[in-house]
């Protein structure tokens, strides 16, 4: 497993349970009315957050699209202060003014969940101008699903990004739908979204984003390139939500056979499944950590219902800038 140690193969093992569990609370949280407006919940595709941003280091950006829980927690977020943001708490993360689309953190890098379509791409080309313009040693990975293929934003951004050679990995989460809509109709090259990329004179690659391994080696390897003035990288992580586009929708355009078939191909068991086959963790292990992710979602939720809702006074707070 890539030479990796007990205590990493056990850290990436929790990253993606508590992405998973956490997400799972926040489902049943939203049914019971405590979460309001949107929710996309980003079960099946945590090895593709918790990949990538292991391989990053702190001074490295991060921005991403609504489906930003998994992101957020990845990257070290409070488990606390997200799921306060998404029950619109005053401790969330933004006050409870941004909710489950819009997560922030500059502490972290952590430059925004964005709830338009591609609207993250050319903010990613600014932040990569600003590397570049400031000459520092450092990276931003972009991420972003197939629907946003659509969007001139993204044809825009890569080009530029191109032109002026800028530190960015643009990563796509391929998650085959854009919301109701498979890619094959809304794709005119197809699924292999990461072909585009040689218009642009862009390195590009496609790994499988149900293997957090391949995903960490595929980062790994893109940032290599970007730190020694290689320009931008595309990478495409195949992948599948195992739930719908958000939790509304009743998934009536896939077919159970399909969704069946991904689910074998679940991140987390096939992880756990391998690391405790090649004896690199043991069920003693496995078991400690579904215990600990159990008890900070249960924390977290906790924190999150009893925190305070925000007073009606702090609506005109931070609307231009931060109050003097």
């Amino acid at each position: 497993m890539n030479n990796l140690d007990k205590n990493s193969i056990c850290s990436l093992y929790e990253q993606m349970l508590l992405i998973r569990r956490f997400e799972e609370q926040s489902g049943r949280l939203y049914m019971e009315g405590k979460i309001k407006g949107f929710l996309h919940l980003y079960i099946g595709e945590e090895a593709i957050a918790v990949g990538a941003v292991s391989s990053l280091r702190e001074d490295d950006y991060i921005i991403t699209h609504y489906r930003d829980h998994g992101h957020a927690l990845a990257r070290g977020m409070h488990p606390n202060t997200v799921m306060a943001e998404l029950l619109g708490k005053v401790t969330g993360s933004s006050g409870g003014k941004g909710g489950s689309m819009h997560l922030f953190d500059v502490s972290r890098g952590f430059m925004g969940g964005h709830a338009i379509v591609g609207g993250q791409l050319p903010i990613a080309v600014g932040l990569g101008h600003s590397i570049k313009y400031r000459s520092e040693d450092r990276a931003v990975v972009c991420f972003f699903g197939d629907g946003a293929v659509s969007q001139g934003e993204f044809h825009e951004s890569l080009n530029l990004a191109s032109l002026w050679n800028l530190p960015i990995i643009f990563f796509l989460e391929n998650n085959l739908y854009g919301m109701g809509t498979h890619v094959e109709r809304t794709h005119a090259g197809g699924r292999d979204i990461y072909l585009s990329a040689d218009s642009y004179r862009i390195r590009a690659a496609q790994v499988d984003g149900m293997d957090v391994l391949a995903i960490q080696e595929a980062t790994n390897e893109a940032l290599e390139i970007i730190r020694k003035g290689g320009g931008p990288v595309f990478i495409e992580a195949m992948t599948y939500r195992f739930v719908g586009h958000s939790v509304q929708d009743p998934q009536a355009y896939r077919e159970s056979e399909e969704i069946e078939q991904w689910r074998a191909k679940d991140p987390i068991k096939t992880f756990k499944e391998s690391s405790l086959s090649q004896g690199l963790v043991d069920e003693q292990d496995i078991a400690g950590i579904d215990e600990k992710v159990a008890q900070i979602v249960a924390e977290a939720t906790k924190f999150a219902e009893e925190s305070p809702e925000p007073p009606i006074e702090s609506l005109y707070e931070n609307v231009y800038g931060p109050n003097k």
